[in-house]
């Protein structure tokens, strides 16, 4: 008995957007033979939603060196984010995967640009999939049979399609060669009526890979994409903070303040409560990053923006570099400025450190009690054209 045919959910390019596209040039050097099979792969949803085209996208993290495994929650819960969990065009998530790729705490896996690889010419194939699995947009009537064949299973083979133009699924060539070679990968014997040495390329789809002659695949392909790279990996410089909004308080909200703050965007007070002025200059950081404009700080925000950890607090008996640096800014600063030195570069906070700060504070429009917190390292240092942290230096960041 057949099992019941998966999803399906692309929709077909724009014949303007295929025409611009840049196109990826066949490049020398290929193997004669060429396949990636990861270790594990799974359905990532497209069994009871057509997200074929995430789906894709979480293959080809799979395929990465070394191998990443996007659970099916995860990719449901991008598509759905995107409004894509019930069909989308291949172009717009490979824009969007770009910036706002698959979270797996600590790093965003995202997408290289993106160029057009010409399905009807194998040696540009070839040379694509040998730098990472290409992306397809297909009709897959056809491919659905050839998939049923071995009961969902890996290992189908599809031959003999004849030319179909209603896209309609998304899928991914990772491999190419001979039927034998192919088969062999696989863990597969060719059928009898196959001949081994037919040309053919792996392909994904449906949480299988199968075997499909070129004929075929041209017959159903109606566009193709290859990413440069196939993954990048952000890793996050604010690993494990919680997804918080409007009407948060605390030690999140005043971490995401800090990192607004170091965009930079010198507007953002760091109060620790997510009120409108916060909101406003998430949805500004995420519009100009690419990303969903929620105004929601979740991981893919987290993930983008600077490192939001505080700067050491400072007062009479604090010592070292962070201090002597501090010492510095403000002996350079003081003359026109605030007025007050503190009297020597040795590292040391004493009274008239606390003085300097003070007469700082006083002049910066902030308490003036001769303590360095977030309010007195955000003071905007007119003449410097920077704020105090970033005048004393970022990298006393403390995680």
């Amino acid at each position: 008995m057949p099992v019941q045919s998966p999803k399906r959910g692309a929709r077909p390019a724009p014949r303007s957007v295929l025409a611009a596209a840049r196109p990826h040039l066949t490049e020398a050097g290929a193997p004669p033979s060429y396949i990636v099979v990861p270790q594990r792969i799974s359905m990532w949803g497209n069994d009871v939603h057509g997200d074929c085209v995430t789906a894709e996208e979480a293959f080809a993290k799979a395929c990465h060196q070394p191998e990443v495994f996007v659970p099916d929650a995860s990719v449901i819960a991008w598509a759905t984010l995107h409004g894509v969990l019930e069909g989308a065009y291949l172009v717009d998530v490979l824009t969007w995967m770009q910036s706002d790729g698959f979270y797996l705490s600590p790093s965003l896996y995202g997408d290289g640009s993106h160029v057009s690889v010409d399905w009807t010419n194998p040696a540009n194939v070839r040379s694509a999939i040998a730098q990472g699995p290409v992306k397809l947009g297909v009709a897959a009537d056809q491919l659905d049979g050839a998939w049923q064949s071995t009961d969902g299973t890996t290992g189908w083979f599809a031959t003999g399609f004849t030319p179909d133009s209603n896209e309609d699924h998304c899928v991914s060539l990772c491999g190419y060669g001979t039927f034998g070679w192919l088969a062999q990968q696989l863990g597969v014997s060719v059928p009898s009526n196959l001949s081994a040495g037919t040309q053919g390329y792996a392909m994904f789809t449906w949480n299988t890979i199968g075997i499909i002659d070129v004929p075929s695949m041209q017959a159903i392909t109606a566009e193709a994409w290859l990413r440069t790279p196939t993954t990048t990996v952000r890793r996050s410089p604010n690993p494990g903070q919680p997804t918080i909004s409007a009407g948060a308080t605390g030690t999140a909200v005043r971490r995401l303040q800090r990192a607004l703050h170091r965009t930079p965007n010198p507007s953002i007070v760091v109060d620790g409560v997510f009120g409108p002025g916060t909101t406003s200059a998430v949805k500004q950081f995420q519009q100009a990053n690419g990303l969903t404009a929620d105004g929601v700080a979740g991981p893919v925000t987290w993930a983008h923006l600077p490192d939001g950890g505080p700067m050491p607090t400072l007062l009479q008996g604090s010592s070292g570099a962070v201090v002597k640096s501090l010492q510095q800014v403000l002996t350079n600063g003081a003359p026109g400025q605030w007025g007050t030195t503190p009297h020597g570069v040795d590292g040391k906070f004493g009274p008239n450190t606390a003085a300097s700060v003070k007469a700082l504070q006083k002049w910066g429009g902030v308490t003036a009690d001769g303590v360095v917190g977030d309010n007195t390292w955000d003071v905007s240092l007119h003449a410097a054209g920077a704020d105090l942290e970033s005048a004393v230096g970022l990298q006393y960041v403390q995680g």
